[in-house]
């Protein structure tokens, strides 16, 4: 199966950080599953490491990015103009600019989304968590 793993999930699989539930994790340790990491998440990493906002990588942004693609084999999903239309008929319910991106993707791509932000079962997309 495909998954869309959220830009929070993200960070706690790779620190293994406890925050992460044993289901997405045993998703995500899943090699039979593919897991596409949206490039929203990947801009809002950048935003946050050059802004300094509680987000310190162990090495270089670059470094980072691509040893963990390489490392736990996920997928980049690129955004497209499909997402973008989608995002504009949201309704308001999630404000971040971010996950809102990610929710529309989900939707656009039909893919589970690995969350723990319960904002999104508001939408009509399948969390996982």
């Amino acid at each position: 199966m495909t998954y869309l793993l959220d830009t929070s999930s993200f960070l706690w699989f790779v620190y293994n950080d406890d925050r992460l539930s044993v289901a997405a994790a045993q998703i995500l340790m899943d090699y039979d599953n593919a897991v596409l990491l949206s490039l929203a998440s990947v801009w809002e990493i950048a935003i946050k490491v050059s802004l300094g906002r509680g987000l310190f990588l162990r090495q270089s942004f670059p470094d980072f990015i691509d040893e963990q693609l390489g490392t736990n084999r996920f997928q980049l999903l690129n955004i497209n103009i499909s997402h973008l239309k989608l995002v504009a008929d949201l309704p308001p319910i999630h404000r971040d600019p971010f996950d809102r991106l990610l929710i529309a993707q989900s939707l656009a791509e039909n893919l589970p989304i690995i969350t723990n932000d319960a904002a999104f079962d508001q939408y009509r997309i399948q969390r996982v968590w």
